[in-house]
């Protein structure tokens, strides 16, 4: 398993309308092959920042089947104008311990 991990930093003003319009788009990222889960945490210091987790069963879900489909420019339309700045996407791996 992946996770995807992001720090949205929404413009000033804006964040009850992103916080409805992320409700409209997640069925998009759900409806991926390799998708697994999502959430969205609001951070209680910065009220127009927040955390979007998504597990990814391959990194390629992400990078090639959600970021090149026709699906990622519903996404983005729906939601990219509400970054600022434009948000830092890494990805993540279970270290396993023995």
């Amino acid at each position: 398993m992946i996770l995807e991990v992001a720090i949205l930093e929404i413009k000033p003003g804006l964040a009850q309308e992103f916080e409805t319009t992320f409700k409209t788009a997640s069925p998009i990222i759900a409806s991926i092959p390799g998708y697994i889960s999502h959430e969205l945490q609001r951070c209680i210091e910065t009220s127009n920042r927040y955390i979007l987790l998504v597990r990814w069963q391959r990194l390629e879900d992400h990078i090639v089947g959600f970021r090149q489909s026709e699906k990622y420019e519903q996404w983005r339309t729906l939601l990219h104008h509400f970054y600022e700045p434009f948000p830092t996407v890494e990805h993540y791996e279970v270290v396993q311990f023995n």
